[in-house]
């Protein structure tokens, strides 16, 4: 048993590489054609692959993209009504030869919308007839009998993943943008916080200008945070140490001949308590970075603020280093 899962999970991921190999200058179209899209990214499909694309709907919806899922069933007795000139039709069919779906294609191409054709034979009715095709086709199902789509609707999700992903670049979709859609989930509810509702404030990792090097080392081995805060004599924050700057210290040879003022970073990017968790978001993901020393408006060090408390510990990634 353990076996034959393993094999599934192989051949469907096999998959997924084979489209990656397969990616060139169609897909990027798509991208292009969805992004230029002055209505809706109207996704139609029949059985799995339909319930794929109500999935790639929600996904596109979440992260910028007008998008609605069309049965071409109820499409073909009056829904076809919410189909406008200035969407774009994105077709899933893996044959290509679903007939409930083909047969909305004429009156598609007649309301002008460019077509847009995931499917596994390019060579299909609906290959020909679409502006643009993408190839999803897979070597085979993970289904013993080649008969229930598996590796299929694996592969097809996965393209609709990507063209979400690669929208999410092109119109620089940010995580405050994705608090506006997602009020009601956990991250959203973090970040309409404001930072004074999720900063550190005990035991926070800092020292003042004077403290020695090795002193430095240790508090930022003991505390953990990724950076140390360096202060002046009346707590007022004048510079930040990270575990970066001591691993290119380290890597140069310098470490142990640095001074703390020589190594730290001067004025750093820092935040009010008063400031939305968002904008903190957002400083940390345009300067790659994992942590924000809060201050008041003298600058007097209030606490930090460490991406991990916003995102939520072990439930996100990010790949800056601090």
């Amino acid at each position: 048993m353990i076996k034959e899962i393993k094999e599934v999970l192989r051949t469907e991921a096999q998959g997924i590489l084979d489209l990656a190999d397969r990616v060139d200058s169609t897909f990027e179209n798509m991208v292009e054609a969805v992004f230029a899209c002055k209505g809706r990214l109207v996704v139609a499909g029949i059985g799995k692959s339909g319930l794929v694309g109500r999935k790639i709907v929600a996904t596109l919806i979440s992260t910028g993209t007008h998008a609605i899922f069309l049965h071409p069933v109820e499409a073909m007795h009056g829904d076809l009504g919410v189909v406008g000139a200035g969407d774009v039709f994105l077709a899933l069919s893996n044959s290509g030869e679903t007939e409930e779906l083909n047969i909305l294609l004429p009156s598609i191409r007649h309301m002008g919308c460019p077509i847009i054709a995931l499917t596994g034979n390019p060579g299909s009715t609906l290959g020909r007839e679409a502006d643009i095709v993408v190839n999803v086709g897979v070597a085979k199902e993970a289904c013993p009998l080649g008969l229930a789509p598996t590796t299929s609707t694996t592969v097809l999700l996965a393209a609709g993943d990507a063209l979400a992903v690669a929208l999410i670049h092109k119109r620089q979709f940010k995580s405050s943008d994705f608090r506006r859609f997602h009020p009601g989930g956990a991250l959203g509810q973090r970040l309409a916080s404001r930072v004074a509702d999720l900063m550190l404030t005990d035991n926070l990792p800092k020292v003042v200008i004077e403290t020695s090097f090795s002193e430095v080392l240790a508090v930022m081995d003991r505390i953990s945070l990724g950076a140390v805060m360096v202060t002046d004599g009346q707590d007022r924050l004048v510079g930040i140490l990270t575990d970066g700057d001591v691993r290119h210290l380290a890597a140069s040879g310098e470490l142990e001949k640095g001074s703390l003022e020589a190594v730290m970073t001067i004025n750093p990017r820092c935040v009010t308590p008063e400031a939305p968790v968002y904008d903190a978001l957002n400083t940390m993901e345009e300067y790659q970075i994992t942590v924000l020393p809060v201050v008041n408006a003298e600058g007097v060090l209030m606490g930090m603020l460490h991406l991990h408390d916003i995102l939520g510990k072990g439930a996100f990634q990010f790949n800056a280093r601090p």
